[in-house]
């Protein structure tokens, strides 16, 4: 008669789960059919000192899903020790650690129960790089950020109560040194990294951004002001994105684009030059003439730059694109202030430069570029930066 397969067990957090996680695994099912404990958020949490990137249960089913697995547990008990509970739930023959994982304390246990104690290196699968969930976390923060396309301040209602209408954003990859206080949204990009410190979690990109917009505008923020949603709507839902404003802070609809074509096309077609950031005190919306008219004049820019995207008409693209601008300049005159009058007379005359505007609320930052063709004129300017439209799974 066959002996029994063996029970093996090893534990972690397993909060970045990574291509050494799944070799450890592979090795440890090698002694017998592999259970693993996880650490639970609330352990992470006193243990570690710092939030999970995913939730327990997300852990768990991701685990669980790696067909060197048999079974995982969440561990009931608390700090390094706390797979000892789960040991009474598998009754295991064997315990696995990592060279960086073991202890005495560990040994003695698997003295005492009777179980094999075996101690892994900690090498990665042939051919792949050796991960640790510490160098990820060192490692650039890959949260996304957004680039308004036209339609800006449309989303708060102080202009939309005088029309309706769309805003449009790009979620951008954070393949650039992202500046603060430069109209890329770094406010709630870093009040999403107190929750989710280096990506954005799996979940529906609509009711996410929801939930960023709720927690930045939370009923006791000091300054009383209220961010507009595209922020949130434009770092959280990928692609192409329009939002459309009617006299609230929330879009009464939103709609998407992950068009390869024209996401590509948008690219080919976009750069931006970084000029000096927003200076402290700098208030864009003194002296702000908000009319019917030239909120009209946004609403009408904005909807006919869409169908400009969607065609890929580029001359059509740059004329919306500009007058866009413009119509946020004729509400907000201060959003050009000190030297940005200046770069945009210098990129404006550039034959390859079709049009330009300032992302976010203005008053300095980035300078985004429509040209004729994006490779193109990097090459020629070094100082102009490419951007890369977030897709979805990214």
């Amino acid at each position: 008669m066959a002996e029994p397969t063996k029970k093996v067990f090893v534990s972690g957090c397993y909060d970045l789960l990574h291509s050494g996680h799944v070799e450890f695994f592979r090795q440890a099912a090698q002694y017998g059919d592999l259970y693993v404990g996880i650490g639970s958020d609330d352990t992470i949490l006193h243990y570690k000192n710092h939030k999970t990137v995913y939730s327990e249960q997300e852990r768990l089913f991701m685990v669980k899903s790696i067909r060197y697995v048999k079974d995982a547990f969440i561990n009931q008990g608390h700090g390094v020790l706390d797979f000892v509970p789960t040991l009474d739930i598998v009754h295991p023959d064997i315990l696995v650690v990592n060279s960086d994982g073991g202890s005495e304390e560990k040994r003695r246990i698997c003295t005492e129960r009777g179980m094999e104690y075996v101690v892994l290196q900690r090498d990665p699968h042939e051919g792949l790089e050796a991960r640790s969930s510490t160098a990820l976390k060192k490692s650039p923060c890959q949260l996304p950020t957004r680039l308004d396309i036209a339609g800006t301040w449309i989303d708060q209602p102080y202009v939309s109560c005088f029309a309706p209408g769309w805003a449009i954003t790009i979620s951008l990859e954070p393949s650039f040194e992202i500046h603060e206080r430069c109209g890329l949204s770094t406010s709630t990009r870093n009040i999403i990294k107190t929750i989710w410190p280096y990506q954005l979690p799996n979940m529906d990109p609509e009711t996410l951004a929801r939930l960023v917009f709720c927690f930045e505008n939370h009923p006791e923020r000091e300054d009383g002001i209220i961010s507009g949603a595209q922020d949130a709507i434009g770092i959280c839902v990928p692609g192409l994105c329009r939002h459309y404003y009617d006299n609230h802070f929330w879009p009464v609809k939103i709609e998407t684009c992950e068009d390869e074509t024209i996401l590509q096309w948008m690219e080919s077609h976009l750069c931006m030059v970084l000029m000096e950031p927003r200076r402290k005190g700098c208030s864009v919306v003194e002296g702000k003439d908000i009319t019917r008219p030239k909120v009209e004049a946004l609403a009408n820019a904005a909807s006919d730059c869409w169908d400009a995207i969607m065609a890929m008409n580029l001359q059509g693209f740059a004329k919306t694109y500009k007058a866009s601008f413009e119509a946020q300049v004729a509400m907000f005159p201060a959003m050009i202030q000190g030297s940005v009058q200046q770069y945009i007379n210098q990129y404006s005359a550039m034959d390859e430069v079709l049009a330009w505007k300032m992302p976010g609320a203005g008053g300095g930052g980035y300078l985004a570029l429509v040209v004729k063709d994006t490779d193109t004129f990097c090459q020629h300017h070094p100082e102009a930066i490419p951007l890369k439209i977030r897709r979805s799974g990214m």
